[in-house]
């Protein structure tokens, strides 16, 4: 029972605090790994060989000198009593940010349902990384609700999960690699190299944290069979030719359960991208906002409850 407690904690925690206005843990975690880039990223040799392996090589030792010392110490001190389940809680918190998301999302939703475009472009700005500068109010909706639908993964429902197969050590793990991968995880001259291990851990430890999110984003389909299946098989089929194989999942599938497509053109640091459509039925559109951040909060408590009777049935 102590596992559900505890994860229940943290998500009263998150929604009667939401996210930690200063000395965040995460915040500074990014100072140090701005640091540590700068230092370390910087080798220059005509070599082309040389000029890629070294790269690959300091940024596996820098994500093994960043990610490994906390999990590890955390996991060699821990004691199961009360001041540590205490401690995971506070910590399981901090992993997550699902009311920051909700707020950053419903930031964007206020001005655009005013066509404040440009306030709207603004606020979009701090929640996705493509260009925001001259986005029509459909492509802000869909920038909204793809990095709501993703960072439900992200931000909430893999720390959880986490936390069921190995505890706190897993959760900061995962976590750190996660910002790693959004730190470090461009295709551009910089970090295509230097990043790949930061992206190909992120996307091995987001692997089977994705399909549990793409199952209970697909449950939410009004007890329809077929559509959970159908939301699963395009989770499946469409994330095969999106750029992100964990974030092409919960997305897909996401927006099959809530009846809308995503993907299409956006710009990143200055270059077209061109993504596959995923989903099904309509453009999404502003009201489609606080459907995608009501399906992920429904996620997190489908999760959490469904963890807490199995613990509670299997204690009887």
């Amino acid at each position: 029972m102590m596992t559900s407690l505890i994860m229940i904690t943290a998500y009263l925690l998150d929604y009667w605090l939401g996210e930690v206005k200063r000395f965040h843990p995460l915040v500074g975690f990014g100072w140090l790994t701005s640091t540590i880039e700068k230092k370390v990223n910087s080798y220059q040799n005509t070599d082309k060989k040389v000029k890629q392996w070294l790269p690959r090589i300091l940024g596996i030792f820098s994500w093994l000198i960043l990610c490994l010392p906390l999990p590890i110490i955390y996991y060699y001190f821990h004691q199961s009593n009360v001041w540590f389940w205490c401690l995971d809680a506070i910590v399981l918190y901090f992993a997550i940010g699902l009311k920051s998301l909700r707020l950053h999302a419903l930031q964007i939703r206020k001005p655009l349902e005013k066509d404040d475009l440009a306030t709207a472009r603004h606020f979009c700005g701090y929640l996705v990384s493509r260009n925001t500068d001259h986005l029509s109010a459909q492509e802000i909706s869909r920038a909204t609700v793809e990095s709501v639908l993703e960072n439900g993964h992200d931000a909430a429902v893999a720390s959880f999960f986490w936390f069921i197969v190995g505890g706190i050590p897993l959760v900061v793990l995962h976590r750190l690699a996660n910002t790693l991968d959004a730190m470090w995880g461009y295709k551009n001259p910089q970090f295509i190299n230097f990043g790949w291990c930061a992206a190909r851990m992120d996307d091995l430890l987001g692997w089977p944290s994705a399909k549990i999110t793409a199952l209970l984003y697909a449950c939410q389909t009004k007890l329809s069979f077929s559509k959970t299946i159908n939301a699963l098989k395009n989770g499946y089929q469409q994330s095969q030719h999106y750029k992100s194989l964990n974030g092409g999942w919960v997305m897909a599938t996401g927006a099959s359960v809530l009846n809308f497509t995503l993907g299409g053109s956006a710009i990143y640091h200055g270059k077209a991208v061109t993504s596959v459509r995923l989903g099904c039925g309509k453009l999404v559109t502003q009201s489609d906002i606080l459907r995608s951040i009501n399906l992920v909060n429904n996620s997190v408590v489908i999760f959490i409850f469904t963890c807490f009777f199995y613990e509670f049935f299997y204690d009887l």
